[in-house]
């Protein structure tokens, strides 16, 4: 007899396995370019960031490698590795995408959430509000996701929440240069947001959360034209054979 049958089940229970080291790293490469810290165009070079990780060279290779295909990294023969500068294009698509998801998350979220799911919006909502006036920017960052992945949570649909977790990492990155202008308007609007889903309003949460989004592309927009052009790295000439990816930076 099979487990299944034994069980009553029709599969097993999948057992969590932890992290590969190279998965680790990627983590860590994402969350230093998403904060800031590795900034658009920043040379990546193997040998610094296996000190910064600690870790050796061959996993921060893979995962660069991984990086470039999902458009954190931009690979150049010769050169290495960059920071992706990403395209006024893909950031006006991206976060036009993330518009459609968080308006009708807010809707769901307006007549699905109880008592309890408002209680954490305003809780975290109070947080941001604090690490605005200390002006926490990170803090206000990573609370703001919290609190847009809160109200998909919220709206009761699985699908839903789990699209928008799709994007929520690369809109952070695409939010964090403008949080500070942003500042406290973003925070005023979070609690019109909280109030009409309290109230469950569906079409005034859509509304505002419509509006709140698009703030944040406009804002996004507005400081790209004020930025000088990110020029193309220039190719070296390249004095023996390399593997299909080797970085500028190795010993």
């Amino acid at each position: 007899m099979l487990l299944s049958e034994q069980t009553g089940q029709s599969a097993a229970a999948k057992i969590p396995r932890p992290a590969t080291l190279r998965e680790s790293v990627i983590e860590a490469i994402q969350e230093l370019i998403v904060s800031g810290q590795l900034k658009p165009g920043q040379h990546l070079v193997e040998s610094e960031l296996a000190g910064l990780l600690g870790v050796s060279r061959q996993p921060v290779r893979e995962a660069l490698q991984q990086l470039s295909g999902e458009g954190w990294v931009d690979l150049h023969p010769g050169q290495g590795a960059f920071v992706h500068v990403p395209t006024v294009q893909e950031a006006d698509q991206l976060l036009a995408v993330r518009a459609l998801l968080e308006t009708e998350s807010a809707r769901l979220a307006a007549k699905h959430a109880g008592e309890d799911g408002v209680r954490r919006l305003r809780e975290l909502c109070e947080q941001g509000i604090a690490a605005v006036k200390s002006d926490d920017v990170d803090t206000a960052v990573a609370l703001n996701s919290d609190l847009h992945s809160l109200v998909t949570a919220l709206s009761g649909n699985a699908v839903l929440a789990e699209l928008a977790a799709q994007v929520a990492r690369r809109v952070r990155w695409y939010h964090t240069p403008v949080a500070r202008r942003r500042g406290m308007a973003s925070w005023d609007e979070h609690t019109q947001l909280i109030d009409a889903i309290e109230a469950g309003d569906e079409r005034r949460a859509a509304k505002i959360m419509r509006e709140h989004t698009e703030h944040t592309r406009v804002s996004y927009m507005a400081q790209r034209e004020n930025e000088p052009a990110e020029p193309a790295p220039k190719p070296v000439r390249r004095r023996r054979p390399r593997t299909p990816y080797r970085d500028s930076g190795a010993d």
